[in-house]
């Protein structure tokens, strides 16, 4: 990305290009030599009359400018061109006409046009009434031109107000522009997408520049500092893409360089018969593999069909091994599954004796048989040790209720309890007597309790 800030266009040029479309105040001929024949253009009656009351011929051809009262004021110049003296008054008025062409078209515009140019055109109007080489109401256009000042002051007011908005505004989207690229340049590294924050920043450019070329002027210290702050953090985005990218490189080398590592030992268990220990180094090759972490999707899938190929020639040798042991050991499935039905025929428990007795025995004849397929190990010495188990379970209860211990424990504890529910409904039957309801329903609850655990104590 360039550090370098757009060059915007000067909108100055813009508007000064715009304002040189309108129609061209025309400065006015300079009064021709008595030697320089003029065709005058011809005036309207109205015009001629109008002309007439502000301006007269004198016998040398001198051409005068009178006032409101009918009073020389000045010579504006001459005419010497074999004409009439209408044809003289003709010419200047039209140069009248001229300058108050310009004045209302001041007047028009001021509202259409920037100050500046209202400000110009005024005051070059101001200057070519000082003494205009005319005959006219020449004082009612200096009038006209002094009263469009206050207009375009006024006016000036206004767009000094809307430019200090747009300004504002200007300022505001550029602040925006800028916290948003620091936004994006600030994210955490390991969570960014870089493709749509790179796209986002592109477009944050392109507005920028849309700002710079179509929005209000902000000043330029001001927009410089603004371009520092972007273009720092589209440089920091950039130096955080190069890194991130820069470590997922010597990661993925890493992870690829493990990977072979582990594809080569799981190559070197492949033809191995020890079952046990190899599918034990298998599962810790398994546990490696998955911690080493990912190298790409694509890398990473051909990687792993390496490895699946390596270890699956010992799976498929070992897989054929058992079927193979699974055929052998079918017969002593059947054996062990009579053996448990025989077995099941002792629980429940009725003779504990006779039970050790023929548990005793199918065990013997259990381990004589010898092994059985593997899928099967599990729930049939399962059964058999749950049988086990609950002969030895009978023989445990039976022991504790013959315990003499015990049942002395029982006996003092039963003497105890029965001497309190002797004394707890004494004390309930005085209660019931005076009326106390309240300890009636103590003593009840307090009654019930020891009765339950007095029941409890018999039964062991």
């Amino acid at each position: 990305m360039s550090d370098t800030m757009p060059t915007p266009a000067s909108n100055d040029a813009a508007e000064t290009t715009q304002n040189t479309t309108e129609t061209t105040t025309p400065t006015p001929a300079s009064a021709p030599t008595p030697s320089t024949p003029v065709a005058p253009a011809p005036l309207t009656e109205a015009e001629a009359t109008e002309a007439a009351k502000w301006g007269r011929v004198d016998d040398e051809g001198n051409v005068w400018l009178l006032d409101s009262e009918g009073k020389d004021v000045r010579i504006v110049g001459q005419y010497t061109a074999g004409g009439t003296a209408t044809d003289a008054l003709a010419l200047y008025a039209r140069r009248f006409l001229d300058l108050q062409s310009q004045v209302a078209l001041l007047e028009m515009r001021i509202n259409t046009i920037s100050p500046e140019e209202s400000r110009k055109s005024h005051k070059h109007l101001a200057a070519q009434l000082e003494e205009p080489a005319a005959i006219g109401d020449i004082a009612a256009l200096r009038t006209r031109v002094d009263a469009t000042l206050p207009l375009i002051e006024e006016r000036a007011t206004v767009v000094a107000e809307q430019r200090a908005e747009a300004k504002a505004k200007a300022l505001e989207e550029r602040e925006a522009i800028v916290a948003q690229a620091e936004k994006i340049s600030g994210q955490d590294p390991a969570k960014t997408h870089w493709k749509n924050s790179r796209a986002q920043l592109t477009e944050l450019l392109e507005q920028w520049k849309h700002a710079q070329r179509h929005g209000a002027r902000i000043d330029r210290p001001t927009e410089e500092a603004l371009w520092k702050r972007f273009s720092s953090a589209r440089t920091q985005f950039d130096r955080h893409r190069r890194q991130y990218f820069s470590e997922r490189d010597k990661a993925t080398k890493a992870t690829v360089s493990a990977k072979e590592d582990l594809i080569r030992r799981a190559t070197e268990l492949q033809n191995s018969t020890d079952w046990g220990a190899t599918s034990a180094a298998y599962r810790q090759l398994m546990s490696e593999w998955k911690a080493a972490g990912r190298a790409g999707r694509k890398e990473d899938d051909k990687l792993w069909d390496r490895f699946r190929a390596a270890q699956q020639v010992f799976f498929d040798a070992r897989n054929a091994h058992n079927t193979q042991v699974d055929e052998e050991f079918g017969e002593n499935l059947a054996k062990k599954l009579e053996l448990l039905k025989e077995a099941e025929k002792l629980v429940p428990v009725k003779d504990i004796e006779a039970a050790k007795a023929a548990i005793r025995e199918i065990g013997e004849q259990w381990d004589q048989i010898g092994r059985v397929p593997r899928a099967d190990v599990g729930r049939t010495e399962g059964r058999l040790r749950d049988i086990e188990q609950a002969i030895r379970d009978a023989e445990s209860e039976q022991w504790r209720k013959s315990d003499p211990a015990v049942a002395e424990r029982s006996n003092g504890m039963a003497a105890q309890l029965e001497a309190l529910i002797a004394e707890l409904e004494a004390q309930l039957a005085e209660a019931k007597a005076a009326g106390n309801e309240k300890k009636v329903k103590e003593y009840t609850s307090a009654l019930e309790a020891r009765k339950q655990w007095l029941a409890a104590v018999q039964a062991d």
